[in-house]
Order: structure tokens, then C-alpha cells, then sequence
């Protein structure tokens, strides 16, 4: 009789070592499974996002020259229309992510700067100058100089860059659903993201 107690017994802690282990082997191969998910998920954001405006000003330039002891002056002046897009891009490739499957975490490590390009279109009108006083390269580079301070004033006063960072946010966001689905969670450096409208709320 105690034998056969016994080996009920063994099979009983032989059946439940086996299950116990098959079910190790599972979670272990899902976590895997789960990782390559969300690390073909963040490949697949990888992309540049773009957002652009055009800017348009006039801007009149004017320069005097003094000659012959100041007695006599030679002037030149120009009236320039400057057409100008901007671009604002993010470049997710440059994400860096950390992937914890031990704990199932993915941590942004950092975030890419934005890129701001600027090309503008400079055409001159009503040109006029004197003999001893004629446009040169000094010139062309002032207007040039004026024209990028007056190009990036109007970005800092327009929403091109908030609206750069929420297209940024909304492609973070793909990356936090997913996680979320999985039973992950998602972290940006320290922060811990608990909801979608978290990530409104980063520090980048």
C-alpha cells in the first residue's frame, strides 16, 4: 500500500514539474515573442515626419556712403520680397530604445532634436545706386543675414514647432498602445508612461 501511495505521489510531483516547467518554457518563448513585436513595431515608426510653413515679408534695404569728406553721399537701396518654407522634421530613426524583457519594460532612452530647415526664395525689386556706391557680396550677405533673423523670429512666434511635436508624440503613442496590449509598460528615461495623454506631458 505504501508503495503504491508513493508512486501516485512521484507521479504526481513528476506530472506537475513537467507542466510547471512547459508553462516556464511558454511564458519565456512569449516574452521573446513579444520583444521582436515591439522591436519590428519600433523599427516600423522609424521614419522622418515633417511639418512645413511658408513665410512672406518685404523688407527694404538701404545703405548711404560718404564721400569727399563727407561732403558728398552715394546712395543704393532695394526692396526685397521674400517668399520662404520652413520645415520641421523629426527623425525617428535616431530613437534610442532599451528593450527589459526580464522586467517587460521599453524604455526611450532619448528623443531626436528637431530639424529645422529653412529655404528661402529672395527676389529684389526697385534696385537703384549710385556710381560710387554699388551692390557687392557685403550687401547681398546683410539681406541674407536680415532675412534669417526675420525667417526664424517667425517660427519661434508660429505653432510650426508644437505641431512638429505632436505628430512626434502621436507616433509615440503607436509605441504605447502596443506595449500596453502586450502587458508591457512604457518609460521615457524615469518617467513611467500610464496613459496616452502622459506623453503630452514630456520634457523633450
Amino acid at each position: 500500500m505504501l508503495r503504491f501511495l508513493a508512486g501516485i505521489i512521484t507521479a504526481i510531483v513528476v506530472i506537475w514539474s513537467f507542466q510547471y516547467f512547459v508553462e516556464k518554457s511558454n511564458q519565456k518563448d512569449e516574452v521573446q515573442l513579444n520583444s521582436a513585436l515591439l522591436e519590428q513595431q519600433i523599427r516600423q515608426v522609424g521614419k522622418l515626419i515633417v511639418t512645413e510653413g511658408q513665410f512672406s515679408q518685404v523688407l527694404s534695404y538701404k545703405n548711404t556712403k560718404k564721400n569727399y569728406f563727407d561732403i558728398f553721399s552715394a546712395n543704393k537701396k532695394a526692396l526685397v520680397i521674400v517668399n520662404a518654407k520652413v520645415t520641421v522634421a523629426y527623425d525617428l530613426r535616431q530613437i534610442k530604445t532599451e528593450i527589459d524583457q526580464e522586467n517587460k519594460q521599453v524604455v526611450i532612452l532619448s528623443l531626436p532634436d528637431p530639424e529645422i530647415n529653412t529655404y528661402p526664395d529672395l527676389k529684389y525689386y526697385d534696385i537703384s545706386q549710385d556710381y560710387f556706391n554699388q551692390f557687392d557680396e557685403a550687401d547681398y550677405n546683410k539681406i541674407k543675414g536680415s532675412v534669417d533673423k526675420m525667417i526664424q523670429a517667425k517660427i519661434d512666434q508660429s505653432d510650426l514647432k508644437a505641431n512638429a511635436k505632436e505628430r512626434l508624440i502621436n507616433e509615440l503613442s503607436k509605441i504605447y498602445i502596443l506595449t500596453n496590449s502586450l502587458g508591457w509598460s512604457l518609460h521615457y528615461q524615469e518617467t513611467t508612461i500610464g496613459s496616452a495623454s502622459d506623453l503630452d506631458n514630456l520634457k523633450f
